[in-house]
Parts: structure tokens; sequence; C-alpha cells
């Protein structure tokens, strides 16, 4: 059987090269990758034939629930995934429950082996459709939940249900209460305690409301977080420009720019690529 072409997806540099060195111990994997973020890693999979991934979940930008997702829907044959944690009052149970792998960090050598060998096992077996039915089930629901929510469902035994997100918002304005279609946002910022709907008819409304909480009802899939202070609707976007000082700027389709954060930069590239 030839290598095991294998990607190490992590956002520290210490924890990727440490694996890789542990990984050494087994020949018949080869390290084609040390990625340092999802957005890397989805790319080595679209354009080279990997046949394994360690896939940290903690990450900024996507986390590795989100990587996996992405690469359930674009990547054939679907590479098998190993998911790296921190979460271990957790994660025993839920990744035992969809009989996804995982280690826990710190990485044990033995913990490891049977990892290796797991994959093994499945590789030669060439389950692609049992292995991809198994991770659809397991990030069917993802979509607007954090790590701990959905660990601490499927611990529990939860299912996991993709999150039905509002068409419209209902706001405030002199005494009436006016429905804002979510289609027709194409920007929000905030404004203190309020958030501005900024909307392709011209208008702005105003809506007393976190951002948090904004974020949660609105759909991840249609809208990103760009900003601690700015979420912007992806269908409105026209490019995202990157700047001399190395920093990104949004435009969007009505020529509105704005300041894409560090933090959010390869979530706002990832929805891009979308």
């Amino acid at each position: 059987m030839s290598k095991i072409r294998t990607l190490i997806v992590d956002d520290e540099p210490l924890a990727r090269k440490g694996l890789a060195v542990r990984l050494k111990s087994f020949p018949e994997l080869e390290v084609v990758e040390l990625c340092n973020g999802g957005e890397q890693a989805i790319a080595q999979c679209q354009t080279n034939d990997i046949d394994l991934v360690f896939l940290d979940i903690q990450m900024p930008g996507m986390n590795g629930f989100e990587v996996a997702r992405a690469l359930s829907e674009s990547v054939k044959p679907l590479p098998a995934i190993v998911f790296v944690t921190a979460f271990d009052q957790y994660a025993v149970q839920a990744f035992e429950i969809h009989a996804l792998d995982y280690i826990l960090k710190p990485v044990d050598d033995n913990r490891l082996k049977q990892a290796v060998e797991k994959v093994q096992s499945y590789l030669k077996t060439q389950q692609d459709n049992v292995h991809k039915k198994k991770l659809a089930s397991f990030v069917a629901g993802i979509t607007g939940n954090n790590c701990e929510e959905i660990l601490k469902k499927l611990a529990t035994g939860d299912t996991l249900v993709d999150k039905k997100y509002p068409e419209s918002i209902a706001v405030k304005e002199q005494g009436e209460i006016v429905r804002v279609s979510t289609a027709t946002i194409q920007w929000v910022d905030a404004a203190g305690d309020y958030m501005c709907l900024h909307c392709s008819d011209g208008q702005t409304h105003i809506l007393r409301k976190t951002m948090k909480e904004l974020e949660q009802e609105l759909d991840p899939a249609l809208f990103v977080r760009v900003h601690r202070s700015a979420i912007v609707n992806t269908k409105q976007i026209s490019k995202l420009v990157t700047q001399s000082s190395g920093e990104y700027l949004l435009v969007l389709d009505n020529g509105q720019e704005l300041k894409v954060s560090r933090s959010y930069r390869d979530k706002v590239k990832a929805a891009l690529a979308s």
C-alpha cells in the first residue's frame, strides 16, 4: 500500500510541529503539509490527493467543525479525518457516538498509534461513503453553534439539527413594528447598544440588540462577521482588497468599504470562496 498522504491542521505552530515529529514514527504516513488554518487545509485537499487530515477543533476563523463541513461538501473522495481536541470533558462520548476518531491534547503516543491503525483499517476497506455519511451526520447541525455546544449535545446524545433562521426581523420604529426582510440587509454595524441595519432600499433601521444576539438570528450561510462591530451579507460583497499595510478591506456592491479585522479574515475569505 502506498504511503498515507497526511495533513496536520492547527493554528498553533508548536502543536503542528510537535505532531509532525511524532508522526515520523509511522513510516506508512507521509506528512504533505503543516496547515495553520482551515482555508489552507481546504485548498490542499482540493488540489492534492490527501488521505488523512489531523484537524484541530479550536482555531480562529474557521473552527475544525466548519472545516470538516467544507471538506465534506467540496472534496471527493473525502479524506479520513482525525479530530484533535482539548475538550476532554465531552470528547470521548461525543466522538464515540458518531464513530469519528479523535485525539485529546496533549497527544498520547498510544492513543496516536490507535488512531493511525484505525485510519489504516478504514483506508483498506475504502468505505468512503460510510465515512462521509458519518461525517455528514456529525457536521449537519453545526451552523450557528459553537464548539462547546456541539460537543455537549453530542455527549448527551442530542440530535444536531440545522437551525432555521427567520426571513425577517422585527424592528420597533416610532411606535410601530416594521418587518425587515433579512435578504435586503446589506450590512450591519454597531452603534453603542444599538444595531444599524443598512438595507438595499437605502433605509437604515435601528435595532436594540447586541451584535452577538443579532448574529445568532442571521443565517451564517448568508451573513459573515467581518469585525467585532460589523456583519455583512455575502451576496452584497463586490471584492476583498489587500492593502499595503497587510490589512483587508471589504468593498460592497454599493461602494461601502468595511475593514476586516485579522481575527475574522479567514472566515471572510472562506465565505467568498464558497
